[in-house]
This record gives C-alpha cells, sequence and structure tokens, in this order.
C-alpha cells in the first residue's frame, strides 16, 4: 500500500509510524500484519494500552454484541445500563478486595486529562498551587500536565506558553545510587528559607513509562506519602502506563502499601485500546460541583463494555497476575543475559515492564530498527531514548515471547556489531 497519503496529508508531528514504516492492515494478540502480509511480534502493545493483547475474542464478542443490540453508543455523564455494570464490576474486582473507597470520575478519553483533573482538584481541596512532579516524569502533553513533566523535548512543545505552578525534585535513585533524594526532598521542604511553597500534590509514576523505566522502591514510594500527608498535600499516583496489571499487581504501587488521595488511570483501561482515563479520588476530596471538570466524551460506553470483560476475565482472583509476575522473572533473566553483549548496560523496571538502558540513543534506536528488520516491534525511552523498552502484552503466550526475544537479542548483537564496526 502506498504511503504518500500521510506525507502529503498527515501532519509532521507524526512519530511511531517514522520508526515502523510500514501500513498494518490487522492484528491478533501480540502479531500484527502488515498489508503485504508480513508478520509482525508486538512488543510495544499501544504503549501499553493494549495489555491483554489485540482483539480479545471475549471483549470483540461483548462490544459487537452491545453494538448490534442497539446498545447506547454515547451518553455523556448520564446513567447507562453498561457504565452501572463497569462500576459494579470494578468495586466488587478491584477496590473492595484492596480496601479501597474511591469514587470514580470518568475524564476525558485520555491520560493526560486524568492529570489535569487531578492537577485542579489538588489545589481546589488544598487552596494551594505547587505540585511537585519529578525528574524523568511524563504525565501527558496538555499545558497543565506537560507542566509535571520533565522531558526538555516534549515541553519544548509548548513553543514560549507558560508551564507553571510545579516544582521538579529528584527521582528515586535519579542523582546516583548513594544519593538519598528522598532525605534531600525532606531536607527542602523542612527548611523554611528553601524557596519552596507548600504544596497541593506530589506526582509520581512508580515505574517511569517514558522516562526510561525507572522503578521507585517500596521506601522511597512510603517516604513520599509520609512527607505529603506531613505537608498537608495530596499524593497523587500516575498509574497510566505502568497500572492494570504491567508490573504484576493491578495497580502498581500496591507492594508499597500505600494509600494514594488519587490515582489516574487510562491506556489499558479499556483493555481493548478504545479511549477511556479515568480518575479516583478518595472521598474526602469528591468536592467538584457538578459539571465543574466536564468534557463531551466523559466516559465510553463502548469502552465501559470491553473494560468490564477485563475484570471479570483476568481480575476476579491472583492467578492472572500470578502469571505475569511469571512471566516477567522470565522476561529479566533473558534481558539480563542480552544486556551482556552492551557494555555497561544496565537493567530497568519491574514486572512486564522492563527494558535495557544501552548508553546512548543512537544505539538504542539502531536496535530498535534492527529489530523491526527482524520482524519485531519495540521502541525506546529515556532522557535520551537511551533505553530499549519491552510493553508486550500480559497476555503474551511464552513462546511467542521467546521468538521476540531472540529477535531482540540478534538485533542487539548487529547493532553493538555496527558500532564496533563504525569505531574501527
Amino acid at each position: 500500500m502506498q504511503t504518500d497519503i500521510f506525507d502529503r496529508r498527515e501532519s509532521q508531528v507524526r512519530s511511531y509510524c517514522r520508526s515502523f514504516p510500514v501500513t498494518f492492515a490487522r492484528a491478533e494478540g501480540s502479531q500484527m500484519f502488515d498489508t503485504e502480509g508480513r508478520r509482525y511480534i508486538d512488543f510495544l502493545a499501544g504503549c501499553s494500552t493494549l495489555n491483554y493483547g489485540h482483539n480479545d475474542p471475549d471483549m470483540q464478542d461483548a462490544l459487537i454484541d452491545h453494538i448490534k443490540s442497539g446498545g447506547i453508543a454515547h451518553g455523556l455523564d448520564m446513567y447507562t445500563v453498561e457504565k452501572a455494570r463497569f462500576l459494579e464490576a470494578f468495586e466488587e474486582i478491584i477496590l473492595k478486595p484492596r480496601g479501597m473507597d474511591h469514587k470514580v470520575m470518568m475524564t476525558g478519553p485520555t491520560g493526560t486529562n486524568a492529570v489535569e483533573a487531578a492537577m485542579k482538584l489538588a489545589r481546589k481541596v488544598t487552596g494551594r498551587r505547587n505540585i511537585v512532579s519529578f525528574t524523568n516524569g511524563f504525565h501527558g502533553m496538555s499545558m497543565g500536565a506537560l507542566s509535571l513533566t520533565g522531558n526538555a523535548g516534549k515541553r519544548a512543545g509548548a513553543g514560549s506558553g507558560p508551564l507553571c505552578g510545579a516544582t521538579h525534585m529528584p527521582y528515586d535513585r535519579s542523582l546516583g545510587a548513594d544519593i538519598d533524594t528522598l532525605k534531600h526532598l525532606e531536607i527542602m521542604f523542612d527548611n523554611p528559607s528553601s524557596g519552596l511553597d507548600a504544596p497541593a500534590a506530589f506526582i509520581f509514576e512508580p515505574v517511569q513509562g517514558e522516562g526510561g523505566l525507572n522503578a521507585a522502591s517500596d521506601e522511597w514510594m512510603q517516604g513520599v506519602a509520609r512527607l505529603a500527608k506531613k505537608l498537608g498535600a495530596l499524593l497523587i499516583i500516575d498509574d497510566i502506563q505502568s497500572g492494570c496489571g504491567r508490573t504484576g499487581t493491578y495497580f502498581s504501587f500496591e507492594q508499597a502499601g500505600i494509600e494514594p488521595d488519587m490515582i489516574t488511570q487510562a491506556k489499558s483501561l479499556s483493555g481493548f485500546g478504545l479511549p477511556f482515563a479515568a480518575l479516583l479520588i478518595k472521598p474526602e476530596h469528591d468536592i467538584w460541583k457538578p459539571a465543574e471538570h466536564n468534557g463531551t466524551f466523559r466516559g465510553n460506553t463502548h469502552a465501559f463494555v470491553t473494560a468490564r470483560v477485563t475484570l471479570e476475565k483476568f481480575w476476579k482472583d491472583d492467578s492472572f497476575a500470578a502469571e505475569v509476575r511469571r512471566k516477567g522473572a522470565h522476561l529479566h533473566d533473558r534481558l539480563s543475559k542480552i544486556a551482556k553483549q552492551v557494555p555497561g548496560a544496565e537493567m530497568r523496571g519491574r514486572g512486564m515492564m522492563q527494558g535495557i538502558n544501552v548508553g546512548s540513543g543512537d544505539v538504542a534506536e539502531q536496535v530498535c530498527a534492527e529489530a523491526f528488520e527482524r520482524g519485531l516491534i519495540i521502541e525506546t525511552s529515556g532522557a535520551n531514548d537511551e533505553v530499549v523498552k519491552f510493553l508486550g502484552a500480559l497476555t503474551m503466550p511464552d513462546a511467542v515471547l521467546d521468538e521476540g526475544l531472540d529477535m531482540l537479542e540478534n538485533a542487539v548483537g548487529a547493532a553493538t556489531s555496527n558500532k564496533k564496526d563504525a569505531a574501527e
């Protein structure tokens, strides 16, 4: 299929297609196929939007049945049968077993809107403006969320627009393994002459997706939660990319035993790649007036259908999460061996959200290009795009996972060989 229509009419802002310059026609599970019929193993999964793979048959059947039966396609924030069924499932399967009483706010359809809602509500609840985010954090591309985002390239998209109201502090181990960034944070806020305003909230990702798969320790997360409580600030967990099972539990912060005031969710919340974002809010902070934060697409009825299926199919007990943890351990073993091909390479992440810091954006880009030539879709992340990042479906069969990892191993070997030849 010719791609000139994209060059002729689509904005220059497009990005993924530049790394994967084919036209995709269909997908199933962890495999995608282009218009020429070539098969690709998908280690990207819609950037963690397809945690359950492409076109899960149970979600597909439920959605088709809903559409063919004349079910509601769009309902603003009116009561609908499918919204009720989703909320009941979320309450019984996710919230109650974890002792959580959070309200569910349907925001606009993207993760950045959930972050915007969290920022607005934190400021409304506390009467404060400053929000503390962390180095290498990524929270979205709208102006408020972008003020929390660290990446200079992303921030440059705002042009001369003001990105204010946020303080950026060092993430766990971001200044080196021997520097206690939590202690640094505590000292700064204990000092009345530090120049830092009392914050409305702290926000962080337990595993930084776009920031290079940096994984916060339980102790660091617990410390930030304690500091937020001490200062009268709210704790917001951005679980958009790391949530919905990606790290081996439904929420990526569960192992730390913390209780966020707000949790942002999107990406795999629908389970089927449908736009769906939500903000979970502790009831005492749910002080919105009706329609004080709204949007035409606040809640996606089709996504309610597929999201309910994901809960009922994968999360009624711990068996799916245990399988994710098993695969995550296997992934770690394989990636650790692959990393040995690259001098100085480091492992990053946890669960099914892991990667290899190869030390250079150029090398990582070459690895991903070599992988694509072999039929593997995988991307980079990190401040300098130096991390080769696995985000494949949590449902990926072992045989497909290992086939893709074999491709990656060969790609790393080819990229490092090319680098050595160029140096000589």
